[in-house]
């Protein structure tokens, strides 16, 4: 009987069914058993091959089994591919954030007493390289003589860092010593081999007004500090006039009125002068000083004249010729404050004789060289003849 069962076990697994594959699982005593057991092992399983038809047929199928889910509340479009874009600049830091008319100044510059100086312009602290700046092409870096001395190397590594960012780069210096004549010099040799514009400044109070001034006049042009000279007779009087000391305009007014013209008045003695309303005696002695008082003052010092050797003189009883020389010179600059001292009519009077003499001269010169030319002329044709 129990061979009977057996053979029919046997058949049925020699008789597999018709159209299936079957496939072995080996158990885990298999796998990790005995090398016995792998002899028993059964072959790899390799699926029929498909075609192309067969293959896009199922990617279809697939496609449109799950195409409900697009409809559904669970799906989302993926998200676009990426785009090269290129790098933005990294933005500026509280300097851009900073008021337009106001004076940035570096990190660096904290504990600088210069700061407390500077009342006429707003100015908040900033990252930026140089020291100040003054504007959208200006910036400003500031040394002192004394820490130029300590640090002989420093400003030219600040100017280096400063490069090609600013038109206008100022370096305030501070002369803060005495003996200023060799730091200075290297000072403004390191500005005029990097061209850079050198302020000196002996106070505090003197830097900081330098800095506000650039600052005030940032966006205005030259001619606003340039100074304007008109062309008129008028402005022309009011500043020749206005150069005296305690005339003013009005003044210029009246005696342009009572005069007439600049000559009139440099002839006017002062009674005429005096007669002029709200002309003071003071005015009157500054006018009438002014044009006839002569230009180089004459010392009434005599020059003595010390000789060499006087013992000597002395010894050999001859006359000393020294004295001679003495009175000789004494008596020159009496007479030349005798002489008449000139004045400001007396010098336009000399030099416009001197031109008129010399315009003499050059055209007698012109007529003598022609004269000598026609003369030559007719002697040769008389000898040719």
């Amino acid at each position: 009987m129990d061979g009977q069962r057996e053979e029919q076990q046997h058949a049925g697994r020699r008789q597999p069914e018709p159209g299936k594959n079957l496939i072995k699982i080996p158990s885990y005593q298999e796998v990790f058993g005995s090398g016995a057991s792998s002899s028993a092992a059964p072959s790899s399983y390799n699926p029929p091959p498909t075609t192309a038809a067969a293959a896009s047929s199922s990617s279809s199928s697939f496609s449109q089994a799950f195409s409900f889910l697009k409809s559904t509340e669970f799906y989302s479009p993926p998200p676009p591919p990426p785009q090269a874009t290129t790098p933005r600049p990294p933005q500026a830091s509280s300097s851009a954030q900073a008021p337009k008319n106001a004076i940035l100044v570096s990190h660096r510059q904290k504990g600088n007493p210069l700061l407390k100086h500077i009342r006429n312009a707003r100015w908040t602290y900033a990252d930026i390289v140089p020291d100040y700046v003054l504007g959208q092409s200006s910036c400003a870096l500031y040394i002192s003589l004394r820490y130029h001395l300590l640090h002989p190397d420093y400003l030219y590594y600040r100017i280096r860092e400063l490069q090609k960012n600013f038109k206008l780069r100022v370096i305030l210096c501070h002369i803060d010593v005495e003996d200023v004549v060799k730091p200075l010099h290297e000072v403004t040799r390191t500005a005029l081999l990097h061209d850079c514009t050198l302020l000196c400044g002996w106070s505090l109070e003197e830097c900081g007004r330098y800095l506000e001034t650039i600052k005030v006049y940032e966006n205005k042009s030259a001619d606003s500090i340039r100074e304007h000279m008109d062309n008129d007779y008028l402005s022309r009087l009011t500043h020749a006039l206005t150069s005296i000391r305690h005339v003013n305009k009005t003044d210029v007014v009246t005696l342009g009125s009572s005069f007439g013209s600049l000559s009139q008045v440099m002839n006017a003695s002062m009674e005429e002068l005096a007669r002029c309303p709200g002309i003071g005696e003071r005015k009157v002695k500054r006018l009438h000083d002014t044009f006839h008082e002569p230009f180089k003052r004459v010392s009434s010092r005599p020059n003595i004249v010390v000789p060499d050797t006087p013992d000597r003189e002395r010894a050999s009883g001859q006359p000393s010729s020294t004295n001679d020389g003495a009175q000789d010179a004494v008596e020159k600059p009496e007479a030349s404050v005798n002489k008449k001292s000139s004045n400001v009519r007396s010098a336009l009077t000399e030099a416009f004789a001197k031109y008129s003499e010399k315009i003499r001269n050059q055209n007698r010169d012109s007529t003598n060289v022609a004269g000598e030319g026609t003369s030559r002329s007719t002697m040769g044709d008389e000898k040719d003849q």
